[in-house]
């Protein structure tokens, strides 16, 4: 099985690190290629870095090898419907593997993610999946999503007393990680305070795998239904959608 895991940031390093953390989820035959566009934001923080991410990570989709799934690598499911829209193959995100994975084993969840500029887009996505009752609280830890890239930084420290916060006060059974750029650290985080702790990459990269061994194809009929061709003009060209 092969799988293609998207960065829709810019950002090398970040995407090296959830490629390393795809694979050592996966399982042993799965091939793990991790990728990122090279126009963009180098961190989505917020709708508005959102929209100017997803032309780049269609791209990597519409150039990518045959492959037999899909993660999009943004806590915020980047670009979910529009990436499912580009192809047949299974497109997972890892904010909604996360979310899904969390109620099977926890009643109740809290989200802890970067900034607190992304509370609102977790919170529209947990009610949109038709989880929100399940989630006790989503959390921001103040840590900038470039800085868990930066040593000494302590965005460990303060993901992991925002963690103790989520237990102490939301009552919290587990807990999810915001932002792929976390997911290195959820099983130490686990250990350290005796509950789950959720990376959204390795939560994904499973359901893929499943999803995919099942036969199952994003379904073309109604939302998710190929892109009618069209001309786009100007620097939108390139992403014209084409018959198929």
């Amino acid at each position: 099985m092969r799988i293609l895991v998207i960065n829709p940031n810019t950002t090398a390093s970040m995407t090296e690190k959830i490629g390393k953390a795809a694979q050592s989820a996966a399982s042993p035959a799965t091939e793990i290629v991790a990728v990122n566009p090279p126009d963009g934001p180098p961190s989505i923080e917020g709708y508005y870095d959102e929209v100017f991410s997803i032309p780049g990570m269609i791209a990597e989709i519409a150039k990518a090898p045959a492959v037999d799934a899909f993660v999009i690598a943004c806590f915020d499911d980047t670009g979910l419907d529009a990436a499912r829209c580009a192809t047949e193959a299974p497109v997972i995100g890892i904010g909604e593997a996360a979310f899904h994975l969390a109620t099977l084993i926890a009643g109740k969840f809290s989200v802890v993610t970067t900034l607190a500029r992304s509370v609102p887009a977790i919170e529209h996505n947990l009610t949109r999946y038709g989880l929100a009752s399940r989630c006790a609280r989503v959390r921001a830890s103040d840590v900038p999503v470039l800085d868990l890239e930066l040593p000494g930084s302590q965005a460990n420290r303060r993901i992991s007393a925002e963690i103790a916060r989520a237990i102490a006060e939301d009552k919290a059974e587990a807990v999810v990680l915001g932002c792929a750029g976390m997911a290195d650290l959820a099983h130490a985080l686990s250990i350290e305070h005796g509950i789950p702790v959720l990376d959204g990459v390795a939560c994904a990269v499973r359901l893929a795998e499943t999803v995919s061994a099942l036969g199952l194809k994003t379904s073309k009929v109604g939302g998710y239904a190929v892109p009618l061709p069209k001309r786009y003009a100007g620097i939108y060209a390139p992403w014209s959608p084409r018959t198929r």
